[in-house]
């Protein structure tokens, strides 16, 4: 029976997210009282979506003390996935 030892190198230890900036981008306000929102720690252009009551929101947000995106910060960001999507900025198809 052979035995493989493999050495694994660690990758550095990433930021602690905590210390880092959180960013909100309102997507949607439903008719229901739900909201549906980009949430991000530390790179508002990269986010999850998420959805939830508007006073879970409120609460959410007020926690994570949070940067609400402005509309020409998501236009930058649309923009800079529309660049990565199709190699050109400007480029939507």
């Amino acid at each position: 029976m052979t035995v493989v030892s493999l050495y694994v190198e660690r990758a550095a230890e990433p930021a602690d997210p905590s210390a880092q900036q959180r960013y909100v981008r309102l997507r949607e306000h439903r008719p229901d009282g739900f909201v549906i929102f980009d949430f991000a720690i530390g790179d508002p252009g990269l986010a999850c979506e998420l959805i939830m009551p508007m006073a879970a929101y409120r609460e959410f947000c007020a926690s994570n003390q949070v940067v609400h995106l402005n509309d020409a910060q998501a236009a930058q960001i649309d923009a800079d996935a529309l660049k990565w999507r199709y190699g050109q900025p400007g480029i939507s198809e």
